[in-house]
Formats: C-alpha cells, structure tokens, sequence
C-alpha cells in the first residue's frame, strides 16, 4: 500500500527526458523517502522565486523556462501567502528577505531554525543565530526551520513517537554531496531526522511539509499542487 501511496503523490507525472537521475527511493523506519543527491563537483545548485518584474516564478515549468532544464527541483523554504519568501533569501548574490533570529509560532519559529547556503566554496546548512553572527559569502541562500540535525543531533523538540505526521522536504549536506530529501507518505520530524543521520549528515534543514513538491524529469515524475514561492534546482554544470 505504501508504495502504491508513493506513486499516486506524482500526480502529474512526466515523461522521462534525457539527463541524469540523481533521485532514488529509500526506505527508512518503514516509511518510503526519494532522496536526490547533488555532487557539487558536476552539479550546480541555483534558488528561483521571482521574474524580472518580481513576480513569483510559483511553478517548476516557470523555472525551467527562466534557468533551462533541471535534473531536479523542489519547493524550498517557508512562504508568505504572496509566495514572498519567510526569513533569509538570497538569489544571484542579491538578498531580497533579511534574516530572522527570534523566537516565533509555527515550525519556522521552533528555533533552533537554519539557512541552507550555497557559495564558491560550496554548500552548507548554517543554524541561524550562528549565520546572522558570522555571514557567509552565500551565493544563494533559504532559511527555513526548524533543523532537523545540528552537529548530527536530532532536534531536541522532536519527538519519536509523535502524531503528527505530514508530507515534509528537507535538505542536508555531507562533504561535497547535498542530500534533497521528500518523502513519499506523511512522516514525523524525527523519522525525517534519523533518515538524514543515516545518510551521514551532520546538519539538515526542514523546507517546509504538506505543500512538499518534487521535480524530477530524469525519473519521470512531476508533483502536483498549490503555486509555490522559493524553489531550488539542481543542473549539471
């Protein structure tokens, strides 16, 4: 049934094209994920939200259309209901969201929360308070929250037994490889969590859930839904 539930998440599925498929399925704790994993060494990394006139690009076909093809891409970070980005938004070098450190409601506000950076040096996901303290040259950057790692721990909020369960997409960083996570059925923060601790990820970011949308045309699948605001791609340089 599981598996069946994945399949029927790509509601708009899209032939295969030509390119590389950097997603595979993985199962963990008996819940099924795709992970789509990144080489920064033959990838390149890009955040999409707004056209020119600053109009939110809201779909993958207007990202496609703005930047080319992509391997991959997925919503990434919290939105307002404008699709105006929730906290830190950095694109081309330009920031357009400042950074928010303080305490809120929702998941965005359990602190600790982080920014996923992408920069000349490579990517990162950076707790917040530590990025405000000390920027790094970010390229592209999301905040988003809260963690769902910090040093390889799991969130102290998270609980294994919790109820709440949802359709949730993350992102995590393992040396020179970014680990794109969504998963295929609802899922608790901590299953999400431990997944990423299995991929020997030390820091990871959720994205944000229920609204959670992959793009992958390499695989053949294309999720439906609602317009969204901050996108992220992944291409081969």
């Amino acid at each position: 049934m599981r598996r069946l539930a994945a399949l029927l998440l790509a509601l708009a599925p899209v032939p295969a094209t030509a390119g590389e498929d950097i997603c595979r399925p993985v199962e963990h704790r008996d819940r099924a994920f795709t992970v789509c994993t990144a080489d920064l060494s033959r990838h390149r990394i890009d955040l999409h939200h707004a056209d020119a006139a600053g109009r939110p690009l809201a779909t993958f076909e207007a990202v496609e259309a703005t930047g080319g093809p992509v391997l991959m891409a997925m919503n990434a970070g919290m939105y307002h209901s404008d699709r105006a980005p929730v906290g830190l938004y950095v694109e081309d070098g330009r920031e357009t969201a400042p950074i928010v450190t303080r305490e809120g409601p929702g998941n965005f506000g359990m602190l600790p929360n982080g920014v996923f950076c992408v920069g000349a040096g490579g990517a990162d996901v950076v707790e917040s308070r530590a990025f405000a303290a000390a920027p790094p040259a970010c390229r592209h950057a999301t905040q988003s929250g809260p963690m769902l790692l910090i040093d390889g721990a799991v969130h102290p909020r998270f609980l294994p037994d919790s109820p709440s369960r949802n359709v949730r997409n993350g992102v995590g960083v393992e040396g020179g490889r970014v680990h794109f996570v969504i998963s295929d059925e609802p899922v608790t923060f901590h299953e999400m969590a431990t997944l990423y601790q299995s991929l020997g990820v030390r820091d990871a970011l959720y994205f944000d859930g229920r609204v959670s949308r992959l793009h992958a045309p390499p695989a053949g699948r294309s999720d439906a839904g609602w317009p969204m605001g901050p996108m992220v791609a992944v291409r081969a340089r």
